[in-house]
C-alpha cells in the first residue's frame, strides 16, 4: 500500500511540475500570440498566406506563427513552377518568422522532398495532423481559414 502512495505522490508532483512549466511558458510574454494555421486546400493558399500577413501586421509582429501544410495544398509550394505571387508572399512571411512544416506523409505520397519545396519548410516527420495536435498541446491556437 505504501508503494502505491509514493507512486501517486510522484505522479502528482510530476503533473504539477509540467503544469507549472506550461504556465510559465504561456506567461513569459502574455501578449505574444502563438498560432498554428492549417492548410490543406489548394484553392485557399493565397487566402491563408494573406491571413498570416495580416496576422503579423495586426499584432505588430508579436506572434509566433506556424503553418502546417498537407494534402493538395502542398503542391502549390513546389519550387519548380510555383507562381511568383506565392513564392514572394511565402518568402516574405518566412523572413518575418513564419515556421512552415510540410507533412511527411503527403511528401511521400507526392514523391517530393524538402529540396523540391520553397526554402523555409521543415518536415512534419510524424505527419501534418500529428504536428497540429502537438502544437495545440504546446498552447498554440488552431486556425483553419
Amino acid at each position: 500500500m505504501r508503494r502505491r502512495d509514493v507512486f501517486r505522490a510522484t505522479l502528482a508532483a510530476t503533473a504539477a511540475l509540467f503544469g507549472l512549466r506550461a504556465a510559465q511558458a504561456a506567461t513569459a510574454d502574455p501578449d505574444r500570440q502563438r498560432v498554428v494555421y492549417h492548410l490543406s486546400d489548394v484553392d485557399k493558399v493565397n487566402f491563408v498566406l494573406g491571413n498570416i500577413k495580416n496576422h503579423y501586421e495586426g499584432t505588430g509582429g508579436n506572434a509566433d506563427i506556424v503553418l502546417v501544410v498537407h494534402g493538395p495544398a502542398l503542391a502549390a509550394f513546389r519550387s519548380r513552377g510555383v507562381s511568383a505571387a506565392i513564392s514572394g508572399r511565402f518568402t516574405g512571411l518566412v523572413s518575418l518568422g513564419l515556421s512552415a512544416h510540410a507533412c511527411a506523409n503527403t511528401m511521400h505520397g507526392m514523391n517530393i522532398s524538402l529540396a523540391d519545396l520553397l526554402d523555409g519548410f521543415d518536415a512534419a516527420d510524424k505527419g501534418g495532423v500529428v504536428k497540429l495536435v502537438e502544437l495545440q498541446r504546446q498552447g498554440y491556437a488552431y486556425l483553419r481559414p
